[in-house]
């Protein structure tokens, strides 16, 4: 198997570190790669264009990252990925994920020229990603987090893992979330967020 990536996707660092914590690494091929460009190797084998893309030895081929770590787990027992039962996990998921979207919009945004991007998408995703640093600042503090692995935390972790540098500007979320920062900083010692920080 090997998943098409770039190194310094969010997305594709969440299949990556899955990988690592699976002990999949000799099972699965990283091929690093670039997108955005009419001449990615990505749109060869998918029509999005979208990492990371996960191909099997089948041929079969997957995009989106929980789906590609949920087949991953699928392929052998012990399962990694224990959602807690009801819905609470999938909700602390889906929100993480909300926060790596507007985050991933926001810092695309910023690197656009200067001239080209729009001040109101920079405060919306601003806040939006502000907001949510509360919202699990608070759930940490609950002992939402206190579990099993499970997508909700690959998610968060990816997300925050390795942004304490105000990337992108503005984003100065430790210092009103200190129960969210010592988790990063807990979960980020784990050795699949080592391997997977994406080059500075």
């Amino acid at each position: 198997m090997k998943v098409l990536t770039t190194l310094t996707s969010p997305y594709g660092r969440i299949v990556r570190a899955f990988i690592i914590e699976k002990g999949f690494e000799d099972r699965v091929e990283i091929i690093p790669t670039v997108t955005r460009t009419p001449d990615t190797p990505v749109l060869d084998v998918n029509p999005s264009g979208r990492v990371p893309t996960l191909i099997t030895d089948d041929g079969t081929m997957f995009e989106e990252s929980a789906l590609i770590c949920a087949y991953l787990d699928s392929l052998e027992d012990p399962q990694l990925l224990s959602p807690e039962p009801g819905w609470a996990s999938r909700i602390r998921e889906a929100r993480a994920r909300s926060m790596l979207d507007g985050i991933a919009v926001w810092s695309r945004e910023v690197r656009r020229p200067e001239n080209e991007q729009s001040p109101t998408i920079v405060a919306h995703e601003t806040s939006r990603a502000l907001r949510l640093a509360g919202m699990f600042d608070k759930l940490i503090a609950d002992g939402a987090f206190d579990r099993p692995l499970d997508m909700a935390q690959l998610t968060l972790g990816c997300t925050m893992h390795g942004r304490s540098d105000g990337r992108p500007p503005g984003f100065d979320w430790r210092k009103d979330n200190p129960t969210l920062a010592t988790w990063i900083d807990t979960f980020g010692a784990r050795k699949s967020m080592q391997e997977t920080l994406p080059p500075a």
